[in-house]
């Protein structure tokens, strides 16, 4: 009988994660290849601090190689191109790598050319990836240099609203250390109903708190408001609205990776994958996913289109459900581990640069059962210690503490 083999797609918070849990749960049983096109794991919350210098790239990363090479995981450090479900085939740009059970744990699309002059390619940041905070930290240093206007938030489709809102803290931090929080009027604007529904609904007094938070900074901000383009120095609202800045960062929509959209019947219209509670896809038994990749249903409707956020914790969690139901299925059982996104609980920190928010809460969606925000300077400690140790956690190739 020959080795099954494993084929992960994708290396960050699912996919690493997914790959040490199927090593863990299989020993030597399997053949595991993960294939991603970054070379090194990125902590991603860590991202928003980067623009100000407060974190390097090499503090927040490390190399994919080593970690597994030491779990005897075969690494591609490739992007995948296409998947082809009948001949259970990933191609990539390096070769094609055949598959007895696929995890697709490949991060998102940004979409920016959503709006016109969106985006590091256009005239606004962004905080997505090491090399946009990187672009995003020279604006900076030009804001410094130039004080004027700054405008901060995410468009209509967005689903990364947290990372928006700490951005916003922290920016408005930075400038007090740098003295200029006087000099730069910041707007906040938002695709969401109201301040804090982020996603998931919002929770409770979490409106209350912000708006809070936002008045004493003294942040104008603009909740259901979607945007129409982006030109020199200026946003344009879809409602008319003009707001002038010197510095923008704005989150787009995420779509699924190229390699889904490029793969018919795999993914939906937006390049996502839709799964069942095992976190198997609903046609394929021998394929899952995990992470951002995953087809999430809106549970009701906004008068702009709102995405649900698909944070590092609940990646983790599909990914380790997914694995778990693999292992069953190559050891001839059936896939039993079963929770709805929705049922995954909520566990987070908003931080907001020498302060923050712990949130947490029984269930990501509403109807919820527990919700409980507490705020202060613990939960930006919190913060900095959670990454210390998940960076130490993930370079040493553990899943959970030994």
């Amino acid at each position: 009988m020959s080795t099954p083999k494993i084929v992960i797609v994708g290396g960050n918070f699912a996919g690493l994660t997914g790959a040490l849990e199927l090593r863990r749960l299989l020993g030597d049983e399997v053949e595991i290849t993960l294939i991603s096109k970054d070379d090194k794991f990125v902590f991603i919350p860590s991202l928003i601090w980067v623009p100000f210098g407060w974190r390097k790239p090499q503090d927040i990363s490390f190399a994919l190689a080593p970690v597994l090479e030491r779990a005897k995981i075969h690494f591609i450090h490739a992007p995948a191109t296409r998947i082809d479900p009948t001949t259970k085939t990933v191609h990539t740009s390096l070769g094609s790598y055949s598959y007895d059970y696929l995890l697709i744990a490949t991060g998102p699309y940004p979409q920016y050319e959503i709006v016109p002059g969106l985006g590091p390619n256009g005239y606004t940041h962004s905080i997505c990836s090491i090399e946009h905070a990187l672009h995003a930290q020279a604006g900076w240093k030009k804001l410094v240099d130039d004080p004027g206007p700054v405008v901060i938030g995410a468009t209509q489709g967005a689903s990364c609203f947290g990372a928006a809102y700490e951005f916003l803290f922290n920016f408005a931090h930075a400038l007090r250390k740098a003295r200029l929080a006087k000099k730069v009027p910041i707007t906040f604007i938002t695709a969401e109903p109201f301040c804090g529904h982020f996603g998931i609904g919002g929770l409770k007094g979490g409106q209350q708190m912000l708006e809070f938070f936002l008045k004493r900074l003294g942040i104008r901000w603009l909740t259901n408001v979607g945007v129409k383009e982006i030109v020199p120095n200026e946003v344009h609202l879809l409602d008319g609205q003009i707001l002038p800045f010197k510095f923008a960062m704005i989150i787009p929509p995420f779509l699924g990776v190229e390699a889904i959209r490029n793969s018919p019947g795999l993914g939906n219209e937006k390049g996502f994958i839709p799964v069942k509670p095992t976190y198997q896809h609903q046609h394929f038994s021998d394929i899952y996913a995990a992470g951002v990749a995953v087809a999430v249903h809106v549970p009701w409707q906004t008068p702009l289109s709102v995405g649900v956020p698909k944070t590092g914790y609940p990646a983790e969690t599909m990914a380790k459900i997914a694995a778990h139901n693999i292992a069953a299925q190559i050891k001839g059982d059936p896939p039993r581990e079963e929770k709805e996104f929705g049922e995954i609980p909520a566990l987070c920190v908003m931080d907001a640069g020498n302060m923050g928010v712990l949130i947490l809460s029984d269930k990501m969606l509403p109807p919820r059962k527990f919700e409980l925000l507490i705020p202060g300077p613990q939960a930006h400690w919190a913060k900095v210690a959670f990454e210390k140790y998940y960076l130490w956690k993930m370079q040493h190739g553990l899943v959970q503490l030994p």
